[in-house]
């Protein structure tokens, strides 16, 4: 029985970090093929391509790279693969991994992995999130299931999943629904399998819309989001206290907003959802609403960015973005 193709492909990040002789620390400077030398078993499982993209730091990645990332993955999957395999830095991880998912419109599963220890480190990470990444890759039972985050033999939804720890190996994790399954013995176990919402079309790489993403906190009156407005942004998300909420005074500069972009209302908190006619203060939720806000439900404010960012590249009218942040914003992943 021959063995099944995986594509994998390396940006860079901490698994590819080694030190330099000036002894400042790590830098990326491992291709893939230099990963895929250090576990291998993977040769038993799959019959392995490599690709090295770049080799740069996650927090040094554009939605450029992760687009031509995407391209490659597709490339890939329409070659014979079974699955790809996308290894980043940790940093940006949650985050280009959403971006594909809104994007990717193959069964074969996209699998982005990592490490939080360099290469070197006792106890690297690397060496068994990409062996369990290509396992998830070559499971008949990934096949669906969109853009996937594997660390620390977890398997997680991009939609979902979030960097919640700065060094930990454990560090990824999906705090409303849980992680989607785990790595046994080899196999992956799922327990957690979300339907998929159909696929956005692929921007053009040319589509750069500016969607800036603020933070509320305490003392806050909109003089961000003024600097915003004035300076012709395309769209914006507020990341709001609580449930979905901002001081009186912002919530102005929020409807000011809203009349001329998309102004996206989450959550700052990490968990939770925005709610929409609980509270009626002004600043809160229902207000903001009424003024022209959209509520970005479940997904935290990153994703909620991505989601508009992506829209607003096809060129999305308003009550398209409205509709895509009621569905996706209400049942992350896609309804159960």
């Amino acid at each position: 029985m021959s063995l099944p193709s995986v594509a994998i492909a390396s940006t860079g990040g901490t698994i590819t970090m080694t030190a330099d002789s000036s002894g400042t620390g790590v830098g990326p400077t491992l291709g893939a093929r230099d990963l895929i030398s250090a576990v291998p078993t993977l040769a038993q499982i799959a019959q392995i391509q490599t690709t090295t993209l770049a080799t740069m730091p996650g927090a040094s990645l554009s939605f450029t790279d992760v687009l031509a990332a995407l391209s490659w993955a597709r490339s890939a999957v329409a070659g014979g693969a079974a699955g790809a395999v996308l290894i980043q830095g940790t940093d940006t991880l949650e985050e280009t991994a959403y971006l594909l998912d809104l994007h990717w419109d193959r069964p074969e599963p996209l699998v982005l992995t990592g490490a939080m220890r360099p290469p070197a480190t006792a106890g690297a990470d690397g060496p068994a999130n990409l062996l369990a990444a290509v396992l998830t890759a070559t499971a008949a039972s990934s096949r669906s299931l969109g853009a996937l985050v594997v660390m620390n033999d977890q398997v997680h939804a991009a939609s979902r999943v979030r960097k919640t720890d700065s060094i930990s190996v454990d560090a990824f994790d999906s705090p409303n629904f849980g992680a989607l399954g785990r790595l046994r013995e080899g196999a992956v176990i799922y327990g957690n399998r979300p339907r998929r919402w159909p696929h956005l079309p692929q921007p053009d790489t040319a589509a750069q819309p500016r969607v800036a993403l603020l933070d509320t906190c305490l003392g806050d009156e909109g003089e961000l989001l003024r600097l915003v407005l004035a300076d012709g942004y395309d769209g914006v998300v507020v990341a709001g206290f609580g449930a979905g909420h901002v001081a009186h005074r912002h919530a102005d500069v929020i409807a000011e907003a809203a009349q001329t972009m998309p102004v996206v209302l989450a959550s700052r908190t990490g968990a939770g959802t925005t709610l929409s006619s609980t509270y009626g203060f002004a600043g809160s939720e229902s207000d903001l609403l009424t003024r022209g806000a959209l509520p970005a439900g479940w997904l935290d404010p990153r994703k909620a960015r991505l989601l508009l960012w992506s829209l607003l590249a096809v060129g999305a009218p308003t009550a398209t973005i409205a509709e895509e942040f009621a569905r996706r914003g209400e049942s992350p992943g896609g309804p159960p």
